[in-house]
């Protein structure tokens, strides 16, 4: 009698996170969708922030710095977190401390304000997505439905980046600035809303937090990647610069140490012995060290020295999600049948040729002869990765570590992506001070009294010698990232088996359904 009206309140609940997973993936995908694209959004309303808040350029970095280390730092201990305490729970609180640092965000007076509120957000978006992916892996069973899901998301977490700065420039252009950060409330309380009615909660498995093992991972990236970008800045004889590099040594050896000795490790050392994982997590870390430098100097040349408003540079970036997309349905249909080699081997020969491309950029070059061309390799190469990737990397995963193995997948992209700008920017930093040294005599040869006398406030070069530096910087930074690309491309090439029971796996037929 007293339990009966109970049960009966409860099915429809039951009933709805049951019978709708579309909406279920919609919730999940939308949350992947935020916390991605959040790293890009800000790129095009980068100059308006500077001019608003008073920061220096070299401070400047740290507004896209301090959310991508946060991150990525970060993320393995999230995906631990969604494990030990249940998905959905921790999945809800990332997105409401997300939401609440754009907040605090949108309303920075001072530098320091906005920077805190990044790294928070950058913590939120940690604890969220992890658990993101791996509610997905225990939404979909195993098979075609899952694959499908998986498709939605690698396209979302691919195509947030291009998204991100298509909004970023129609946000900024049209409202304000802080309308980038002000843009995930309403969505971050949307999202909170629905989830508990459309997602499941998952079982909780008793553990531990690996706090040791998440500070020096995260202390030593930041290390690692403030060394590069000071570098860039003052040379590789700067005492902090060296500092900084011995410093990361010395944090990562130590984080190395902890997990070796860890009871519960937020990295599993168990997670690089199986061989086609091990070598994904090195493609997804060269690609994406790669994919982050393309988008961010991209952005500089189309707006300062093409001259495009930051609307039309995000408009100019719509191909790039076009390409992305059309990639990642085929990988997704074509898996099953032909396997990931085939899809890693050829995603990652198209990225390396469109970075190889983007090499040749000049002052001379149009958007069409010089930007269109190599964007749509990248994204069709980036799309057919992303979707092979995230399958290789999950697939055969116990239920219990889908966390830690989804999050250590996240990890590799936002840590590779935070180094590789880093080491672009030191490329591009080098190249760029060469580059002036030849420019400044043409410069003091021709320019006008009213130019020189800015310059020698400024010190920065007028068009056109100032658009001269830029692109031969660019084009130059883009050399290192072809070199990624082409790492990603031999690891594929040498690392990655396929195995008929893979196949099997991935098509659906894998245990009882394959007799």
């Amino acid at each position: 009698m007293t339990t009966s009206p109970l049960i009966q309140e409860r099915k429809p609940t039951a009933a709805r996170r049951e019978g709708r997973p579309g909406i279920a993936l919609t919730v999940i995908a939308a949350c992947q969708l935020m916390v991605v694209l959040d790293a890009t959004i800000v790129n095009i309303a980068l100059p308006h922030i500077q001019d608003a808040l008073k920061f220096s350029t070299t401070d400047l970095t740290w507004v896209v710095s301090a959310y991508t280390l946060t991150f990525g730092g970060l993320l393995l201990l999230g995906g631990r977190a969604g494990d030990i305490l249940g998905r959905r729970r921790v999945f809800m609180t990332g997105i409401l401390l997300f939401t609440f640092a754009s907040l605090l965000g949108g309303f920075a007076q001072e530098p320091w304000q906005l920077l805190a509120a990044r790294a928070l957000q950058g913590m939120g978006g940690a604890i969220a997505s992890p658990t993101s992916l791996a509610l997905v892996t225990t939404t979909f069973p195993e098979g075609p439905e899952r694959n499908r899901a998986f498709g939605v998301f690698a396209a979302v977490s691919a195509g947030g980046g291009a998204i991100g700065l298509l909004a970023g420039g129609m946000l900024t252009e049209w409202l304000d600035w802080r309308w980038v950060l002000f843009v995930n409330v309403p969505i971050g309380v949307l999202i909170a809303s629905l989830t508990p009615l459309y997602i499941n909660e998952s079982e909780r498995h008793p553990g531990r937090f690996d706090i040791a093992g998440a500070l020096t991972s995260t202390a030593g990236m930041a290390s690692l990647v403030y060394g590069f970008i000071r570098a860039s800045e003052n040379g590789w004889r700067d005492s902090v610069t060296i500092g900084s590099f011995g410093a990361a040594v010395v944090l990562l050896l130590a984080f190395g140490f902890v997990e070796a000795r860890a009871k519960e490790p937020i990295t599993p050392l168990r997670m690089f012995t199986e061989r086609n994982r091990s070598g994904t997590y090195v493609i997804m870390l060269s690609l994406a060290a790669a994919m982050f430098g393309m988008f961010f100097y991209i952005v500089l040349f189309v707006q300062n020295v093409l001259g495009y408003s930051p609307i039309s540079a995000g408009v100019a970036f719509l191909p790039v999600t076009v390409a992305i997309v059309i990639g990642a349905g085929l990988s997704q249909r074509f898996l099953p049948v032909l396997g990931p080699k085939p899809f890693m081997l050829t995603g990652a020969t198209l990225v390396a040729t469109g970075l190889g491309w983007l090499t040749f950029i000049s002052t001379g070059s149009s958007y069409v002869s010089g930007v269109l061309g190599p964007m749509l390799l990248f994204g069709l190469g980036m799309g057919l990765n992303f979707v092979t990737l995230t399958l290789t990397a999950v697939s055969g995963v116990a239920q219990h570590e889908a966390g830690a193995a989804s999050g250590l997948l996240n990890a590799t992209q936002q840590v590779g992506g935070s180094l590789g700008l880093s080491i672009l920017t030191t490329v591009f930093g080098t190249a760029s001070r060469n580059e002036a040294e030849k420019q400044v005599p043409k410069f003091l040869a021709s320019g006008t009294a009213e130019q020189k006398a800015e310059f020698a406030k400024t010190h920065q070069l007028p068009a056109p010698w100032g658009h001269e530096v830029l692109a031969h910087g660019i084009g130059t930074a883009f050399l290192p990232a072809a070199g990624m690309a082409l790492l990603a491309l031999v690891t594929a090439a040498v690392v990655i088996r396929v195995r008929k029971s893979d196949l099997e796996a991935l098509s659906g037929a894998a245990g009882p359904a394959a007799g």
